[in-house]
């Protein structure tokens, strides 16, 4: 039996090109490794999973890291507006929550999934779990072989959804990237995206699980002053380092930033400022140092800091600060004074890489996009081969933008895949 599309991989790209393609009239099959589809959209957003953003096109495009524009086609096709109505119209609500970030009602990542789940059987696709891809191979007439761990089957057009490198455990290993390799494509290198940090100071570990709101953080690197990155939020202290929103955007960008430069994190001699107390000046912060300084002016230094900083955050501030702790507040220098001030302004941490790629929200790079075309996800060379999802050398920052990717190129390859398979058979 010929399949008109063969998917191979059932997450967010997988599942809506599946259903994509079928609705389209092609006889669909969506072949998964695991035991259920959707595995990593269940993991997502804690859980509560953060299936798209209802941000503006022109916003939504700036959060994109790398090859925005190669999205253009996909995204203004099928955006977060359509995907919303499709999973709405399929028995799950949704809500639009701070930063225009969209979850389910019920808080549930698992009814992104079943809803998801009726529409590709709706649309009258199959879905094969427990079914590895192993090999796929071009015929003599163009059609497609794929072996899997049961059989080989036939397609006139394939669609690979197989994921990045991110989360493992959820069938993400960078088989897909093998086979594509393999057939003489060209895949950037892979390296982690949306990632938490690690850092120089080993004092961080006292802090772990200490979370920082409403502050600032930069980063800055080579010696210049100048941010690299900027942005303002929560983030969190880990072992290891930091993590949190902020510090997986930043990330996002740096990543970029040192592939761009073709640098290492030692080459670049990357520095994080955190700015405590963002919503007041410099000016304005020293005002509110003395009038604290003064109502606690009987306490020891360490003991006068409960009202500017958490409680866990204090002994290693007032190390950093080089100033006595048992030494009166009333009794502080001005120099102390401001050298508290700069230090509350520009709390520093330097970089010195980040946690293993397994770990990463999404992996950045992937195949090349110039071997793609961006209407349909149609590889340039392989006529009726379709890439889609993390496999492309697309990223975004958090917030939904990374699942809408998925679903947007997956959207456009499978329809690219039917009319293909279908245009073949006439």
């Amino acid at each position: 039996m010929t399949w008109d599309v063969i998917v191979i991989g059932g997450g967010a790209a997988g599942l809506l090109a599946a259903g994509s393609a079928a609705e389209a009239g092609a006889k669909t099959l969506l072949l998964e490794k695991n035991d259920k589809v959707g595995r990593k959209i269940v993991i997502t957003g804690k859980g509560r999973c953060n299936v798209t953003n209802a941000a503006e096109p022109k916003a939504f495009m700036e959060n994109i890291v790398t090859n925005p524009r190669f999205l253009y086609s996909a995204l203004s096709r099928f955006g977060s507006e359509e995907l919303r109505k499709l999973i709405e119209d399929h028995g799950t609500k949704l809500k639009v929550e701070r930063g225009e970030r969209v979850f389910p009602v019920s808080d549930r990542s698992f009814d992104i999934v079943d809803a998801l789940l009726k529409y590709v059987k709706g649309s009258g696709a199959q879905i094969h779990t427990g079914e590895a891809m192993i090999s796929l191979n071009v015929r003599g007439d163009g059609s497609f072989a794929v072996k899997t761990n049961r059989e080989e089957r036939t397609a006139k057009s394939v669609v690979i959804a197989t994921g990045g490198l991110s989360y493992p455990t959820t069938g993400s290993t960078g088989d897909g990237h093998k086979v594509l390799e393999g057939l003489g494509l060209d895949v950037t290198d892979l390296r982690p995206s949306l990632i938490p940090f690690t850092v120089r100071e080993a004092w961080c570990s006292e802090l772990m699980g200490l979370s920082l709101r409403n502050i600032a953080v930069s980063i800055t690197g080579q010696g210049k002053s100048k941010p690299l990155f900027e942005d303002f939020g929560e983030m969190l202290f880990t072992h290891f380092g930091v993590s949190g929103p902020v510090i997986l955007s930043g990330a996002s960008r740096m990543q970029a930033w040192l592939r761009k430069k073709k640098l290492t994190y030692q080459e670049a001699d990357l520095v994080l400022h955190i700015d405590l107390k963002p919503a007041l000046s410099a000016e304005e912060l020293d005002k509110r140092l003395q009038k604290d300084l003064e109502t606690y002016a009987v306490k020891d230094y360490r003991n006068a800091l409960d009202e500017l900083l958490p409680r866990k955050l204090i002994p290693v501030f007032v190390r950093l600060s080089m100033i006595d702790p048992v030494k009166k507040a009333g009794d502080l220098t001005k120099e102390e004074r401001q050298r508290i001030g700069r230090l509350l302004k520009d709390f520093t941490l330097h970089l010195t890489g980040t946690r293993p790629i397994e770990e990463a929200v999404v992996s950045m790079g992937g195949v090349s996009v110039k071997e793609m075309d961006p209407s349909t996800m149609m590889v340039k060379m392989i006529p009726g081969l379709f890439v889609a999802g993390e496999l492309l050398d697309v990223d975004a920052l958090t917030g939904g933008f990374n699942l809408q990717i998925a679903f947007s190129t997956g959207r456009a390859a499978g329809i690219g895949a039917a009319e293909y398979a279908l245009g073949v058979s006439e």
